[in-house]
């Protein structure tokens, strides 16, 4: 699906989280798990295993935490509807793609790491390639590294769904497709008037798209 690059998660950004996963578990039979509050960034969250140390995202404001304003990061603040709007990838260099980034846009790719301990004990350690806020829907991915952490944040859930499908679209689909070739991912772009991630899922109950 994208070359040597391996698919890390992708963001399900969505007004209300229970709502959506409420959702969620009716279509697919699979109930999405709490993940916890990102309290730097007001968002909070709940993941679904896709396999292969990949998973969904499902992420949405945290309204008790008035600390943070928007807009907040990977565009929560401006879906009204359930809507993928970020999506990221494995790095083993993450300097390399960070570059690669800021050579198309220079406030993308600012590099952050952190780190928390996970219910079971293991500590996940991580660093990555910060997703800006704005727009509210970025094709371009971006980056994390997991080498130097003891988890990763699929390892204690059940593998429950699959990723069958990405499609990318864009209004400068050649210029998307161009960084798209310096990262080395091998993704068809289409041509379309606003930005736009489409995936589809194998799920216990058949094919869902999101």
């Amino acid at each position: 699906m994208t070359s040597n690059r391996k698919v890390d998660h992708l963001v399900y950004a969505v007004p209300n989280l229970m709502a959506a996963m409420d959702i969620f578990e009716q279509k697919t039979g699979i109930r999405p798990i709490f993940g916890g509050y990102h309290q730097n960034q007001g968002t909070k969250n709940a993941l679904v295993n896709l396999g292969d140390k990949c998973y969904l995202e499902f992420i949405a404001i945290d309204t008790k935490n008035t600390a943070i304003q928007a807009p907040r990061w990977m565009g929560v603040d401006f879906v009204d509807s359930p809507q993928i709007t970020r999506w990221a990838l494995k790095s083993e260099n993450l300097e390399k793609d960070s570059r690669i980034l800021q050579h198309y846009q220079a406030d993308l790719g600012q590099i952050q790491a952190g780190q928390r301990k996970m219910s079971n004990g293991k500590t996940l350690t991580w660093q990555m390639s910060m997703p800006l806020a704005t727009p509210a829907v970025d094709i371009l991915p971006f980056f994390l590294d997991w080498r130097q952490s003891e988890a990763h944040p699929t390892e204690a859930l059940p593998v429950q769904c699959r990723l069958v499908r990405l499609e990318l679209a864009h209004p400068q689909a050649n210029t998307m497709q161009r960084v798209f070739e310096d990262l080395s991912l091998d993704l068809n772009i289409l041509q379309q008037a606003n930005p736009s991630i489409g995936i589809q899922l194998e799920c216990p109950r058949g094919l869902i798209n999101l």
